[in-house]
């Protein structure tokens, strides 16, 4: 994977998981604990941003790992990604909870976390802790997964089923 760095005046994307292991290595020498995340971050809404914000509030930094489009593709079919990975990428850095965002492109960020090694991983309150494939490899360094509050109603499949009925109403 070649270096690309990115970023505004908040989050900073970099897709070289090996130049984001030296940043946050940087972080841990300082005492400050890791927190990563991940998701398709498709189109961003308040689940999101709620379950990004109780995420940071478990350490001191926060790192989303994004699925790429070829693997979104492939976990949510063809007519998606709605949003390239570079533009969502962006969007996340923006936001003042998120420190850093990567891209991964398998279809589970197993490859990500066996690299970056966060001291938490977190996911949206509707994954069981014990039944995913990330908690073996975080306790492999002795991490762990923390699963978040699921904001109900909330979702990018709930808002494009929304988005596909008004386009269907008659102006």
């Amino acid at each position: 994977m070649f270096a690309v760095v990115y970023g505004g005046d908040l989050g900073t994307v970099i897709e070289d998981w090996i130049e984001l292991k030296r940043c946050l290595d940087d972080h841990v020498m300082h005492n400050q604990t890791v927190v990563s995340t991940n998701g398709v971050f498709d189109i961003l809404h308040v689940g999101h941003v709620r379950v990004l914000q109780s995420a940071r509030s478990l350490g001191d930094l926060l790192v989303v790992g994004i699925n790429s489009d070829a693997s979104v593709k492939r976990l949510k079919g063809s007519a998606r990604p709605f949003v390239p990975q570079n533009e969502r990428a962006e969007v996340l850095a923006a936001l003042a909870c998120v420190s850093y965002v990567t891209i991964f492109n398998e279809d589970t960020p197993i490859e990500m976390l066996r690299v970056l090694k966060p001291m938490i991983h977190t996911k949206g309150g509707d994954y069981q802790v014990e039944t995913m494939p990330e908690t073996p490899v975080m306790r492999e360094w002795g991490g762990k997964v923390v699963s978040l509050p699921f904001v109900p109603g909330k979702s990018t499949t709930r808002l494009a089923q929304l988005i596909e009925l008004a386009g269907k109403k008659p102006s």
